[in-house]
């Protein structure tokens, strides 16, 4: 079984990959296979609402990074969207990955529905909840399972620009928590 994590952080010093380790390692603990992609220094163009999904069963635009990161997607049996949160809201570039994402997958066997995963959202202060409430409708719209932690899975990081989210002991250990039960799932459903 394989785990995708995905991170949308633009820093090359990025407490949202941070988390995102901390998640996949653990779940590389329980035996399972992780990969992490960084968006940081990916071109991801936004939908362009062409429905030309629905016939080329494809995205339509081809000259950006987003085929690539569809393959793995479609690949694993597991993702994990992790996204800092600017402006109460999930990074632009991510909403255009899963924006795409859906619309391919849906008019492609909704091959994205079964799998399992979760969001992990970071902020220094606040709007951690309408980001990560933006990424389970991501999960929920796709058919994914997300299973729960002891608190949601947000990270308290980042003020003044510092790389700092390994002193959030406690948004570690929810993290840590997610993962462990993404792991007990994907073990029933993939067994």
């Amino acid at each position: 079984m394989k785990v995708l994590g995905i991170s949308a952080s633009p820093r090359p010093q990025s407490n949202t990959m941070e988390y995102m380790k901390r998640c996949l390692g653990v779940l590389e603990d329980r035996g399972l296979e992780t990969e992490v992609i960084s968006l940081r220094e990916m071109v991801i163009k936004p939908c362009l609402g062409c429905y030309a999904c629905v016939k080329e069963r494809k995205c339509a635009q081809d000259d950006d990074d987003f085929a690539a990161v569809l393959a793995k997607m479609e690949a694993a049996q597991g993702i994990v969207l992790g996204s800092p949160v600017h402006l109460s809201s999930v990074v632009p570039q991510m909403m255009s990955l899963l924006a795409r994402a859906t619309f391919v997958a849906h008019w492609n066997g909704k091959f994205l529905a079964g799998k399992v995963g979760g969001p992990i959202t970071v902020a220094r202060r606040a709007g951690h909840n309408l980001a990560f409430a933006q990424l389970l409708l991501w999960f929920f719209i796709n058919g994914i399972t997300v299973p729960g932690s002891t608190y949601w899975t947000v990270g308290m990081a980042g003020a003044g620009g510092a790389h700092d989210a390994i002193a959030d002991n406690e948004g570690m250990t929810h993290v840590a928590n997610f993962a462990d039960n993404l792991a007990k799932v994907m073990s029933k459903i993939y067994a």
